[in-house]
């Protein structure tokens, strides 16, 4: 029986060593191929990527949960500069009409008069004019245009960090913003505050890539 135990002990610490080794080497192997390079990237301008990107928001209904939205076509460049990232520059368009909530008729109803009314106002645009740094945080200041008003608002943002060059591409950013509007100031006056929140969250989730040079003719 204390044989049996020992065989048993010194099977389950072999195992758990090479389960230990094999994680470690999975795990570098995972990292090796699919790495973030944390360094600054290139100078240059990174269009968003639409496949793996959203512009969405975020509104509470009747005070219990938010409710959330998107955009699915959109276009957005970064002016990026290295040397100097309060030079960058960010702008993208939405249109209005490609709203999804999920929800057919309520999608519907987003696009008429009591909210975006599309026909009148196709996009939703927003332009940069400052990037500056606060404390530890970055921040996104600009216009920002709906139902024809325009207003500058702020987003905090972040670049959670980069990837490197590759057959698409000459360099990949990651980056995330959010920032809260009131919907009365933009003419979005549908309802009461109690049953849809005049605050409304625009979240950003963006994987921008820059374009590779086009190669010389010899």
């Amino acid at each position: 029986m204390k044989r049996t135990s020992l065989l048993l002990g010194v099977a389950f610490a072999a195992f758990f060593v090479f389960s230990q080794t094999g994680a470690e080497a999975v795990s570098k192997t995972f990292a090796d191929r699919f790495s973030v390079d944390t360094k600054m990237g290139e100078t240059g301008a990174y269009n968003f990527d639409k496949a793996h990107s959203f512009i969405g928001f975020k509104v509470k209904h009747n005070g219990l949960i938010e409710v959330p939205g998107f955009f699915r076509d959109f276009t957005g460049t970064v002016n990026f500069d290295a040397a100097d990232m309060t030079k960058s520059t960010v702008e993208f368009t939405a249109l209005a009409t490609s709203v999804d909530t999920g929800v057919k008729g309520r999608d519907d109803h987003l696009r008429r008069a009591d909210f975006f009314e599309v026909e009148k106002f196709p996009e939703i645009r927003f332009k940069s004019s400052k990037v500056e740094k606060k404390g530890n945080a970055w921040m996104l200041t600009g216009d920002f245009t709906m139902k024809g008003v325009t207003k500058s608002i702020t987003f905090p943002f972040q670049i959670p960090g980069w990837l490197p060059a590759d057959e698409r591409s000459a360099g990949k950013m990651g980056i995330t913003a959010e920032a809260t509007i009131n919907r009365r100031d933009y003419g979005v006056n549908y309802g009461t505050n109690s049953m849809l929140s005049d605050d409304v969250k625009i979240v950003l989730q963006i994987e921008a890539g820059k374009k590779k040079d086009a190669p010389k003719a010899e």
